[in-house]
């Protein structure tokens, strides 16, 4: 597996026992480079290469093009899986079809993920005891890997349910040993891992952008820890972490400083607004690092931008967008279209080739699954073309937002009217939702259940909410049920099928 760049931090590649994510199988990781382990983390910056590490996971990208994004994606009802056939990234397509088994789908990549940034921080949390370093320095890296070890752990069991709980490295001989934990068990780590975190006097609430852009902060922890217990349903606690992150709705959080971009489109210019003041945290991706074929998981640069654009594009009047043409995955369905299509963020979410094509501004290859809609927030600008080393298909440099302001706002929305609080005029949750809503010129309305849901929808369009916001309020049979979702089952994903061998892993009861 790569190393991931910090944005404008360089960091050195490091050979220990981290390359979890490299193997077929979690629990069959050799310990590659043990000698040098244990001769490694000698001071503050090795131990540093070693967060770097760590922070490399969260934009991780698999050799299949698998990415988090694109995989949950797939799997809502705003999109279809595309790409050139029914066989282009099986992934995304028995994912998007629920045609879904232990050995096919998404699962294996997202597993690998979570894991590898958990071994990495485990190994650097045992370490960094040792370390002679500064003593304040010391306390933030680990708060910082204390707050990615629970932001990995929340995917995976959003994702698994039932999975192994790690807090220390394990070695080889333990490996086959390994057991899952009740869910509560997990929960409980995560939320201390973040509580830990926050209590740090040595974590930032905030940092400067030009050189340590993408670090954790502690607004970024208070988000995460609201966005657990709303998946927990403690609405009383979710409302109160994430009004410390949000503040007064339509302002600057004068903590954090977080406040929401003036112009919903400028959220999606791939260079120009990196770590904006509505990023909470992200996964950052350069144009700089001359990914190459050879190993597309190597590549810094952002595999979804390629991915959703649509094939075979060409412009033909000198008013058409300035695309590059791409390989129509993730295409828009019509019920997403319907949705949004007279919603003033509907331009910045949709690429309508339909239109562009019938009116001769543009043409385009229909691929497979074509709708003739595409995902414009992500498709891939000539602007944005490297001309560095590389393939250009694997250089795109646009971030990705994990959290962001408007998120966060919608979910204490939600949190406030779920325990009972009224969402009129006036209300706390009312000047959240409408704060949203002005930011794109819409009337305020009253923040109901219902409206803060179809909010969600339109406001996060793409960006791998859909699936996790329909599965955990009970939605996803209704939304989902003519591709094939079957309540009690696919709530959750299997667990590889190469996890299980030789194991004491056991598969979830809904995949037996």
């Amino acid at each position: 597996m790569k190393t991931r760049q910090i944005p404008y931090i360089i960091a050195m590649a490091i050979g220990l026992n981290l390359t979890a994510g490299c193997s077929d199988k979690f629990l069959e990781i050799q310990p590659i480079g043990t000698d040098l382990e244990a001769n490694y983390y000698r001071n503050a910056t090795e131990a540093f290469n070693g967060l770097v590490a760590v922070y490399d996971v969260v934009g991780w990208q698999g050799g299949g093009y698998v990415t988090k994004v694109g995989a949950m994606d797939a799997g809502s009802d705003d999109h279809l899986a595309g790409g050139g056939g029914a066989s282009d990234v099986t992934a995304f397509q028995v994912f998007s079809k629920y045609t879904l088994a232990p050995d096919q789908g998404p699962q294996e990549e997202l597993w690998k993920k979570g894991y590898a940034g958990i071994f990495r921080a485990n190994t650097l949390l045992g370490k960094l005891p040792n370390v002679p370093m500064d003593d304040n320095l010391k306390k933030r890296f680990v708060a910082e890997c204390k707050f990615l070890r629970a932001f990995f752990y929340f995917d995976l069991v959003r994702l698994f349910r039932n999975i192994p709980l790690l807090t220390t490295s394990v070695s080889a001989s333990e490996m086959y040993n390994v057991v899952q934990s009740p869910p509560a068990d997990v929960y409980n780590l995560i939320i201390q891992d973040i509580k830990d975190a926050i209590a740090e006097p040595n974590f930032p609430d905030q940092v400067p952008v030009d050189s340590l852009g993408g670090r954790a902060t502690r607004g970024a922890a208070h988000a995460l820890l609201g966005k657990v217990y709303l998946y927990q349903q403690k609405w009383a606690e979710a409302a109160a972490e994430l009004a410390e992150v949000n503040g007064t709705p339509g302002q600057t959080s004068p903590k954090y400083g977080y406040k929401l971009l003036a112009n919903y489109a400028d959220l999606w210019k791939f260079n120009a607004n990196k770590f904006n003041s509505e990023s909470i945290f992200e996964a950052a991706y350069s144009s700089k690092s001359g990914g190459a074929w050879g190993c597309v998981g190597c590549t810094e640069g952002n595999v979804l931008n390629i991915m959703v654009g649509p094939r075979g594009y060409t412009a033909i009047k000198p008013e058409a967008p300035q695309m590059v043409s791409g390989w129509s995955f993730l295409v828009v369905t019509k019920s997403l279209f319907d949705a949004i299509h007279f919603d003033p963020r509907y331009n910045a979410t949709v690429l309508n080739m339909d239109s562009l094509k019938a009116n001769g501004i543009a043409s385009y290859s229909p691929g497979h699954d074509d709708t003739g809609w595409f995902l414009n927030k992500f498709a891939a600008k000539v602007s944005d073309k490297s001309t560095g080393p590389g393939n250009m298909e694997l250089n795109f440099p646009q971030n990705l937002y994990e959290i962001r302001l408007a998120d966060t706002y919608l979910m204490e929305a939600e949190a406030l009217v779920k325990s009972g609080q009224s969402g009129g005029a006036g209300s706390r949750a009312y000047e959240l939702l409408n704060a949203v809503r002005a930011r794109v010129g819409l009337n305020p309305i009253e923040a109901t259940d219902d409206n803060i849901f179809k909010e969600r929808r339109l406001e996060l369009a793409g960006e791998g909410h859909r699936w996790f916001d329909l599965v955990r309020t009970g939605r996803a049979a209704a939304a989902l049920g003519d591709r094939g979702f079957k309540t009690g089952k696919h709530e959750v994903l299997p667990i590889p099928l190469l996890e299980l061998e030789n194991t004491k892993l056991q598969q979830n009861p809904e995949w037996k």
